[in-house]
């Protein structure tokens, strides 16, 4: 009887890689509709966090939540593999609810004392 093989240490750089451009081909288009984490993951039947490890490409995804997520952001599910235009550099999630970069972060200030 033959002995399964463990995946090499090349084989887990790639499966790695390609996770990471799906994840971030998908955070991409969830962005592009003004999509939150939890408002994808609702629509698609998943919890806010798994759509985090999606987005961060740290979970693997079946083809049933590939799916769903094409459906939920209008798309055929092979442009869920178009590269995306950037990569996502590390992410260090800090808790809580955080603005979009895009957004005015301004807006917190404190306004002046008269």
């Amino acid at each position: 009887m033959p002995v399964p093989r463990k995946s090499s240490p090349e084989q887990l750089e790639l499966w790695s890689t390609r996770r990471k451009a799906v994840g971030a081909r998908i955070r991409e288009l969830r962005l592009e509709r003004s999509l939150t984490q939890e408002e994808l993951g609702n629509a698609a039947g998943m919890d806010r966090k798994t759509v985090l490890y999606i987005d961060l490409g740290q979970r693997s995804l079946g083809y049933e939540r590939l799916w769903d997520i094409s459906a939920v952001l209008g798309v055929d599910i092979v442009d869920l593999f178009v590269p995306p235009e950037t990569m996502p550099q590390r992410i260090i999630y800090r808790g809580g609810r955080r603005r979009h970069r895009d957004r005015n972060i301004n807006s917190r200030q404190s306004t002046p004392e008269p």
